[in-house]
């Protein structure tokens, strides 16, 4: 019979479960981890992996279609193959889960296949491929993530109603989309079928798209989408949505009181999450705020041996975020256990960046000035156009920003916003310089590369205190 007993057990697979279960391993932990689904969870099999090999594929559709503005002629009509496109993020997604798999080969992690019930703060059955098996550990993580949430008068139906796993492997193309929600998920997608030649509306309740972002990056988005032929409607909301034979009839209440009936192929239900922290057997065992289980800095929930990590835990509910608890809390249990080397540090939250891969892109760090306003620092900000940047031109991409956002008095560096071309992939130049307790001083000496699009962060910093250089 295989070993039931653990130093540490692992609930659910996903970018914090397995990242933890991997550092338990590293730490010389005896580690097992119990998934139902998918190695890797939504993240690598349906969420931000395959989303991004899709919106890859809709970028250079968008790139083939504009190949004149780059010199270039292309012979004959250029089409999106649907199936193909899916395809090919499926594959993506595969290559991923096989990689997990190897990891927690490599890492010697014990892995259960199956429904993992708590039956007390460090035991749990799984139900599964072999049948029921009780497990115990010292220690269990839970990392059993979220779902989408579903409107209460429409919950997804696959055929009409979506949510982003539908929308993911569609089995059509739609014709007029409806997308409510504006946060990244929504956004994405409504950026991904517009590329794809869908007639797009967004649907948004609060009064700017993005509205977790700077009210400058909402506005430049907000335009820019409109630019690229959606339709836009904030301070809008859907108030019945009836699924008929042909599509959706979609009431909506836009910003002046007016409501509208009007009818679209199909919808994409894109309005938060709900954490799976039902029928796990928590419920005696931790606190809960709207499903979502309390904890401290490290991952401690009230019961002792019992942690929580990720989207089942407060926010921001970001893959990189469940990574990062799942070190932290692996950390912490090598400690308790009488590991002296490791030295837990708790998690930043004014240090995770937020990326949003629609086109143009978005990320961000820390306060946006509004916020930095309202928590009484006196701000220096500063903004710079791609349309400064020698790079961003050369590339056609001329579209965007870059804005920064800095404490007056100490300099201190409180936030940055961006939005245009690779800007995900510049934005950690900034978080490592939050992590660092930069100042602007620091950033002004820093020699940044050219031509790179990243100049205009330093451009930024300049502009903030008066000494942009090329605007």
């Amino acid at each position: 019979m295989a070993d039931t007993n653990y130093d540490v057990i692992v609930l659910g697979s996903g970018p914090g479960g397995y990242v933890a279960a991997i550092r338990c391993a590293q730490l010389g932990l005896k580690t097992a981890i119990v998934e139902r689904e998918l190695l890797g969870g939504i993240c690598l099999n349906w969420g931000c992996i395959p989303t991004k090999a899709l919106l890859r594929s809709a970028e250079i559709l968008h790139y083939a279609q504009h190949a004149k503005d780059y010199g270039l002629k292309i012979a004959g009509a250029i089409e999106a193959d649907l199936e193909a496109v899916v395809k090919r993020s499926r594959g993506v997604a595969n290559q991923l889960n096989q990689g997990v798999t190897h990891l927690m080969k490599k890492n010697k992690i014990a892995v259960h296949m199956g429904e993992g019930t708590l039956t007390g703060p460090t035991s749990l059955t799984v139900k599964g491929e072999k049948g029921e098996e009780k497990l115990t550990a010292k220690h269990v993580i839970v990392a059993t993530g979220a779902r989408a949430r579903d409107l209460p008068f429409a919950p997804a139906d696959g055929e009409r109603v979506w949510t982003y796993r539908h929308a993911m492997t569609p089995k059509e193309m739609p014709t007029k989309l409806l997308v409510i929600g504006s946060g990244a998920i929504g956004i994405e997608f409504a950026s991904f079928y517009n590329d794809m030649g869908v007639d797009v509306t967004v649907v948004e309740m609060l009064d700017r798209v993005v509205p977790v972002e700077d009210a400058d990056v909402s506005a430049f988005l907000e335009k820019s989408l409109t630019k690229q032929g959606m339709t836009i409607m904030t301070g809008a909301g859907v108030e019945d949505l009836k699924v008929t034979a042909k599509g959706v009839k979609a009431k909506i209440k836009d910003s002046k009181g007016k409501v509208n009936e009007t009818e679209f192929s199909h919808c994409i239900t894109a309005i938060g999450i709900v954490p799976n922290t039902e029928n796990v057997g928590l419920d005696k065992l931790v606190e809960m705020d709207r499903g979502f289980i309390q904890i401290d800095d490290y991952g401690r929930t009230k019961s002792k041996g019992l942690w929580a990590i990720g989207d089942c835990t407060p926010g921001p509910w970001l893959a990189h975020k469940a990574s990062h608890e799942g070190v932290t809390t692996a950390e912490a249990i090598a400690k308790e256990l009488g590991n002296k080397e490791v030295h837990p540090h708790p998690l930043d939250r004014a240090n995770i960046p937020g990326c949003t891969y629609c086109h143009p892109q978005i990320a961000s760090v820390g306060l946006t000035e509004a916020k930095a306003k309202e928590a009484g620092h006196d701000v220096k900000a500063g903004t710079f156009p791609f349309i400064g940047n020698g790079k961003a031109i050369a590339l056609g991409e001329a579209e965007g920003f870059v804005k920064t956002v800095f404490d007056a008095k100490t300099g201190e560096l409180l936030g940055a916003h961006m939005v245009g071309a690779e800007v995900t992939e510049m934005i950690q130049g900034f978080v490592v310089g939050k992590t660092l307790e930069t100042t602007e001083a620091e950033l002004m000496q820093t020699v940044f590369p050219h031509p790179t699009i990243s100049e205009s962060m330093h451009e930024s910093v300049l502009a903030s205190y008066g000494r942009a250089l090329h605007i």
